[in-house]
């Protein structure tokens, strides 16, 4: 798994006064917790735009004043109508721990039944696991090689390495659909 470095700053107060002062500042109020004890610090906004908007998942080094922590992203708040970054919850991750992580869908290979004039339509963008985060991938293959036209590909049909996933198996991550252009043919075709 990629790995994103942010460097922090640890926050005095813990007030909605302070949190106030450094989103004017530009900074986001954080906390990371998972050690036993939380731990708060601040990180400038604009050091967030490769972490959160981006289809990937990465694990993050924290640098807080000198000190280095491993950890992942656990939460996110937006402010309602600007979509600033309002406060990051982090969680620590120590060797040999597990993590629960949304892993992203890759889909794979050519579809038979797009090739047919079916529709491929993806339903899920991530899936949700849990596993060691050296075990963890950056992606999650899904292979399409056998979708024919009514067909989908679900959790169940996926195989995983050294982590479990927690979706529902009958979930359906991509499936091929009829489109209005094949059933318009096939009703021409029926008359």
């Amino acid at each position: 798994m990629k790995t994103i470095q942010l460097k922090g700053e640890k926050r005095e107060g813990n007030g909605t006064s302070d949190a106030k002062a450094l989103r004017a500042a530009g900074k986001v109020p954080c906390v990371m917790y998972g050690n036993g004890e939380n731990l708060h610090f601040s990180i400038y906004e604009a050091d967030f735009k490769n972490l959160v908007y981006t289809p990937n998942v990465y694990k993050v080094k924290l640098d807080i004043d000198g000190s280095s922590f491993n950890a992942i992203l656990q939460d996110m708040q937006f402010h309602p109508v600007s979509e600033a970054i309002m406060h990051a919850d982090f969680m620590a991750v120590a060797e040999g721990r597990a993590v629960v992580m949304d892993i992203p869908i890759r889909v794979v290979g050519n579809s038979p039944g797009v090739r047919a004039g079916g529709k491929l339509v993806k339903k899920i963008n991530k899936l949700r696991v849990r596993g060691l985060l050296s075990n963890l991938p950056d992606y999650i293959d899904v292979n399409i090689d056998t979708l024919e036209i009514g067909q989908s590909v679900k959790v169940k049909n996926l195989t995983a390495g050294n982590f479990e996933m927690l979706d529902a198996k009958e979930n359906a991550i991509v499936s091929c659909k009829t489109t209005r252009a094949l059933m318009q043919a096939a009703a021409e075709a029926a008359k």
